[in-house]
């Protein structure tokens, strides 16, 4: 049997090893896009992690937030100086009631310090566009350790 024979009747066997062979590095290139995400995002919930212990609250589960955050932010960071969500977060720091009952308070300066380092690890050129708002907040250690 001649080497150019054989290699015509058996075609299919070297088409279906180059087409298992592009798969497998397809799927590899795709695992290591994924573990490479994974690991900055793990990496960014570990640094809020250790800020948050460094303020002296409990260590937050970091699988939570790099699932929460990823590697930009999240919701977070999605464009944080707008008008909308100034006047959410001053709906969430309010007295808790609803509708009617619904009075502002003066938060808990922690708080902002927490949104604070978020946008300083996840988004840090976002920071200086809400800081001046966060600064006119008025604060006070309201919350209780």
């Amino acid at each position: 049997m001649s080497p150019t024979r054989f290699a015509s009747e058996h075609k299919w066997i070297y088409i279906g090893a180059i087409v298992v062979l592009l798969t497998f590095v397809v799927i590899g290139i795709v695992r290591y896009a994924t573990i490479t995400a994974n690991s900055k995002a793990v990496s960014k919930a570990n640094e809020l992690a250790d800020a948050a212990e460094a303020a002296g609250l409990p260590r937050p589960d970091t699988e939570l937030i790099a699932g929460l955050l990823g590697t930009d932010g999240g919701m977070v960071c999605d464009d944080p100086a707008s008008a909308l969500k100034s006047a959410l977060w001053k709906i969430n720091v309010s007295n808790g009631a609803a509708f009617v009952g619904q009075r502002p308070v003066i938060g808990d300066g922690r708080a902002l310090k927490a949104e604070a380092t978020i946008l300083k690890i996840y988004c840090p050129e976002k920071l200086d566009k809400i800081q001046d708002k966060l600064d006119d907040l008025k604060t006070d250690d309201t919350v209780r350790r």
